[in-house]
């Protein structure tokens, strides 16, 4: 291991003045939220380089130590017990270094969104019933990391079948970088499997789509109230004789872009507004977004965008034990572990591998 280049690399990295300067520049616009938000998500980046950092620091001066000690020492145990240090110090920088090259390449990528909550949508597609079991593993899925994370998950609307699938499912996810961690998620998820219904041991394959939105707030997206078409309704389906029996459903439609969005989750139909209006000004910002980025001649930005709403994302295939990333070209064999919400070690490598062929594709054209 060169421990001087290294040394050099790491004394030569400004990640610390670099978060001096956001403070400041975050302290100078206190009322411009957009910026601010733009400004802590550069500064969370930097803040975790510069701690990075500054153990990578430390780990190379115990490890000069080390191996001074490994040559000049004379008593056999302390000079065993240098050596064994060093292969284990070797081990945490060579671990750390790659650490530190994922959060640059992600640092190029910073999108203003990634401290945000985040709004789900899974909707079965081509498959019928089965698509519909899918869709509610995939819910299942991400409840269930969600629930790892820390966040917040609630569902504002969904279509449950009589087998327990999800025709469409729609959850609000709160909590600390949502967005960052699942914004790549976002696509065609198609599944190989013998479905429970199947006598003969067919194999099918059936997809679902997953949309993933930073929630939006209010200072984010106006809505004119005159752009509106509220209608209120009873609510179908399970849900007890208090549900059914009053008009609690709301859909909305928002005229100037024919969205439309509804919700029946609670008996209050005060609730169910809120929630709907919660999905409609994610969607009316993602769409503003979508906009914004097409106009921008930023390369980084426009693959960004199809890379994260391409088609055909990901294939579980259960016969094999197989989940493979179409767009990293990777793949893992642990179906169960991953549907079970056991998530962290994937999402990690779709978005280092996506952000890698990015910045590939960047260089190519500069």
């Amino acid at each position: 291991m060169d421990i001087t280049s290294l040394e050099k690399k790491y004394n030569d990295y400004n990640f610390q003045e670099k978060v001096e300067e956001l403070e400041k520049k975050i302290s100078a616009n206190p009322g411009n939220n957009r910026e601010i938000g733009k400004l802590s998500s550069e500064l969370s980046h930097n803040s975790e380089l510069a701690f990075k950092v500054s153990q990578m620091q430390r780990l190379l001066g115990a490890l000069k130590d080390a191996q001074y000690i490994s040559t000049n020492e004379t008593d056999y145990e302390i000079k065993e017990m240098a050596l064994e240090e060093i292969t284990t110090l070797e081990e945490q920088i060579t671990v750390l270094d790659e650490e530190v090259k994922r959060l640059i390449i992600a640092k190029e990528f910073v999108d203003e969104d990634d401290n945000r909550s985040a709004i789900l949508e899974i909707r079965a597609g081509a498959g019928g019933d089965e698509a519909a079991l899918f869709a509610a593993d995939l819910f299942r899925m991400y409840k269930n990391y969600a629930l790892k994370e820390g966040w917040d998950l609630q569902i504002i609307e969904s279509n449950v079948t009589a087998e327990g699938g999800y025709k469409e499912v729609i959850a609000q996810i709160n909590g600390k970088n949502v967005f960052k961690k699942l914004k790549y998620e976002s696509g065609v998820h198609r599944v190989q499997r013998v479905p429970s219904t199947e006598a003969s041991g067919r194999i099918h394959t059936s997809t679902s789509s997953v949309a993933i939105l930073p929630e939006a707030k209010d200072i984010d997206i106006q809505i004119d109230p005159q752009d509106l078409r509220i209608d209120v309704m009873r609510a179908s389906g399970a849900g007890g004789q208090c549900v059914n029996r009053t008009d609690s459903a709301v859909r909305i439609t928002h005229i100037p872009s024919g969205i439309v969005v509804s919700c029946q989750e609670t008996k209050h139909q005060t609730q169910n507004k809120e929630k709907a209006m919660a999905i409609l000004r994610s969607r009316l910002y993602d769409l503003q977004k979508q906009e914004e980025q097409s106009k921008r001649d930023d390369i980084r930005l426009s693959q960004i965008g199809s890379s994260m709403r391409a088609e055909k994302i990901r294939t579980y295939n259960f016969p094999q034990n197989r989940i493979t990333d179409h767009r990293i070209k990777k793949s893992w064999f642990n179906i169960e572990e991953v549907l079970n919400g056991n998530l962290e070690e994937l999402i990690a490598d779709v978005e280092h591998g996506i952000q890698e062929e990015l910045l590939k594709e960047i260089q190519k054209s500069e």
